[in-house]
């Protein structure tokens, strides 16, 4: 790409629009991956219930017959180690009256690349893995019925009703503004607590997500910071002054991430998509 050198004065940078990251209310930090790159989770399953049997031969069998309770273990082993690196030459800077300046462009390269990749990443992870599922194909006649499909599939799961959040694309959103069987019984209009977020249907805070962060044919997901342990091992950027090989400004940055949906958790994702 060609770098375009003021011949005027003009200190007005062009920003791109950038949004901040909507995930994080959505995934715990709750593993500790410190010095590891791959954490064990135990899961203990339940026994069924027995008819007591007051006249059973021996003591024990009164309650049934015992068998060791088994456990199994999920792996979760990080697999994103991402970077990115650009300079900026000294000429570039003070040939543009500074605008390109070292310290801004880390901050761009964050906010418009970094943040959207995870955000994008955790949203993916979340469908892929879903307990629930349910296609439909949503119009302004249906999106309510379609949202409280899915929620009927989390509750018949046992899923906690408590702390769910719905990550919900534009297109969603605005059918369900138009669907009459919404706008009768409930209002979108609501505390706001979360980045994105426009309001809440069911006790459900809902938040509005770009489509391009979600898988394809995606309307919305239901999910609980629960299900998802989401950890950011290691974010370090730097930025070098003439290092060697160059005059100027070296960038660098590594990210270490992943997202994980716990398997006794998935339950508490519900995933929509279109038919």
């Amino acid at each position: 790409m060609a770098i375009n050198y003021a011949s005027k004065f003009s200190p007005m940078v062009d920003e791109a629009f950038s949004l901040s990251a909507f995930t994080t209310p959505a995934v715990n930090q709750d593993y500790d991956w410190i010095g590891v790159e791959t954490v064990k989770v135990y899961s203990i399953p339940t026994v069924a219930m027995n008819n007591y049997d007051v006249d059973g031969a021996h003591p024990f069998a009164r309650y049934g017959t015992p068998g060791e309770l088994q456990n199994t273990v999920q792996e979760l082993t990080l697999s994103q180690d991402r970077s990115f690196t650009f300079s900026i030459d000294k000429k570039s800077e003070d040939d543009t009256v500074g605008v390109m300046n070292a310290s801004a462009a880390l901050a761009r390269q964050i906010e418009q690349v970094v943040i959207p990749e995870v955000d994008t990443y955790r949203i993916a992870k979340m469908f892929s893995a879903a307990g629930n599922t349910h296609t439909a194909t949503v119009t302004a006649a249906n999106a309510y019925a379609t949202f409280l499909a899915v929620q009927e599939l989390l509750d018949e799961d046992k899923a906690p009703q408590a702390g769910r959040l719905c990550f919900a694309t534009p297109a969603f959103i605005n059918f369900l503004k138009l669907d009459s069987a919404f706008t009768k019984t409930a209002d979108l209009a609501t505390r706001i607590s979360f980045t994105g977020q426009v309001g809440e249907v069911d006790g459900v805070a809902i938040i509005k997500v770009p489509s391009s962060y979600f898988p394809a044919k995606a309307n919305f997901v239901i999910t609980n910071r629960l299900a998802m342990p989401s950890p950011i091992k290691l974010t370090e950027y730097k930025i070098h002054t003439d290092a060697p090989g160059i005059s100027g400004s070296l960038v660098e940055g590594r990210i270490r991430y992943d997202a994980f949906v716990l398997n006794n958790k998935a339950n508490a994702i519900g995933a929509c998509s279109a038919e």
